[in-house]
């Protein structure tokens, strides 16, 4: 019989490295079959006989997916408060998390319905679509925002899954939403011929059965109705990381439209491969997006049992997997880049075009790994100001000055370039300041109760 070999010490213990997977690798599931059955829902929508419909379906479900996307910091606080009260062994207070985030997720939920008629203009004034497309794209958010509240709890759902590091059931409630989504479409779509409203309504019964399955699934985790009650110090502090959090998702989401609006200076064509080679960032989140769910996991865990020890073990554990993926992704894309490009595109003149700007991709795995890693770690040590904080250092200090800088440095032929240079150093600027700012703070602020600081 075979002796097992040991892994060197600095590796850490194989049981170790599967558990950082038993919570990295459903994650990795549910980013890919999301994607997938996403297509079918597109599908459906594509067969109908006029392409408005599919037009109207895809610009609404965009502004959509926008504002929940805005609203992310949800799911990231409560990973963050979840995993600490898990790592503690604090019930009650992670009671207290779920209390006071539903109470957030409703009243942001009842906010954005209220606000409807405001956020459908606004969106007009930023895209200016056509009427015709305008007049049925605004029906479709219309009824999209009826289940903002379900959305959002859905959002506190997925965080605490994954704070308590039950990502299988994560996974479960992924798919289910879009599952549940593809057979309404059948049914709304094909079968009632309701079009865009059949759309629209198919995605509101999914977001709120996934909410209903969701509050199941952490029933333990919801007290009896009376002893339901807002704590003013906790909720001010709750909210504060939830403002940190929101405040960098905009200015990260900011970053990220320059990429595809301002190009628009430099051609339809330009924007068609930019937006095409912005779907390699999409690539490089399925395994990274992975391993940044199992560092706010384990992290907020050792956070809550102040053990340090533990907090700088998972961080190796995690960095050695996270840098090996950034390095399969850069091999992979300088192998198979082209490839890639020509499956998302038949159009020859965009190929050529994002041909051009392809080595950026190639390098931008390992440039930009660090930011999704640290952002785990941040998340999981309840360090949302600093976050928040860094984030705006790496956009004011970086990518702004870069990105107007190398307008002027490189010629018109080749201004893009500098759109790309912008990113890449921003990506790196964030993992960068962040790296420093835990240097200098040393782990002293990681096993302190105020989560915010």
């Amino acid at each position: 019989m075979k002796r097992i070999q040991k892994l060197p010490s600095w590796l850490g213990k194989r049981a170790d490295h599967r558990t950082i997977f038993a919570i990295a690798l459903p994650m990795i599931i549910s980013n890919i079959a999301a994607p997938l059955l996403g297509l079918v829902d597109t599908a459906i929508i594509g067969h109908l006989p006029d392409s408005i419909y599919l037009s109207a379906v895809a610009l609404g479900a965009m502004v959509v997916s926008f504002v929940y996307l805005l609203a992310i910091f949800l799911r990231m606080t409560t990973t963050a408060e979840i995993a600490h009260a898990f790592g503690a062994e604090n019930h009650h207070l992670a009671q207290r998390v779920v209390v006071h985030g539903v109470a957030i997720a409703m009243g942001l939920g009842l906010l954005l319905l209220l606000a409807r008629p405001w956020l459908i203009d606004l969106a007009w004034l930023v895209i200016n679509p056509e009427p015709e497309l305008q007049h049925y794209a605004a029906q479709y958010i219309g009824i999209r925002l009826w289940a903002a509240p379900a959305a959002l709890i859905n959002l506190l759902v997925l965080g605490a899954l994954l704070g308590r590091q039950q990502s299988r059931l994560a996974m479960i409630l992924v798919i289910f939403t879009n599952a549940v989504n593809v057979v309404a479409d059948v049914i709304l779509i094909i079968g009632l011929e309701l079009n865009v409203h059949g759309a629209a309504w198919a995605s509101v019964l999914a977001e709120i059965s996934t909410a209903a399955l969701g509050l199941w699934f952490i029933r333990d985790l919801l007290p009896k109705p009376a002893y339901w009650r807002i704590t003013p110090a906790y909720f001010k502090q709750f909210a504060a990381m939830n403002r940190d959090v929101f405040i960098r998702s905009l200015l990260l989401q900011l970053c990220m439209a320059v990429m595809t609006g301002y190009a628009a200076r430099f051609g339809a064509v330009v924007v068609a491969a930019n937006a095409v080679l912005m779907q390699f960032l999409m690539l490089i989140s399925l395994g990274l997006d992975g391993i940044a769910y199992a560092v706010e996991a384990l992290l907020g865990a050792a956070r809550g049992r102040k053990d340090v020890t533990k907090i700088r073990y998972w961080m190796r554990l995690s960095l050695i997997w996270s840098v090996l993926f950034a390095i399969a992704y850069c091999i992979i894309f300088g192998i198979a880049g082209t490839q890639i490009v020509r499956l998302l595109t038949d159009l020859s003149d965009v190929i050529q075009v994002a041909e051009m700007y392809l080595p950026w991709l190639v390098v931008m795995p390992l440039l930009g790994h660090w930011s999704y890693y640290f952002d785990g770690v941040y998340i999981g040590l309840g360090l949302t100001r600093a976050m928040r904080n860094t984030m705006a250092v790496s956009v004011l200090g970086v990518f702004v000055p870069v990105w107007l800088m190398s307008q002027w440095w490189f010629s018109e032929s080749n201004a893009n370039h500098g759109l790309w240079l912008a990113l890449s150093l921003f990506l790196l600027a964030r993992g960068v300041s962040q790296w420093l700012y835990l240097r200098y703070k040393g782990l002293t602020l990681l096993v302190q109760d105020h989560p915010s600081k």
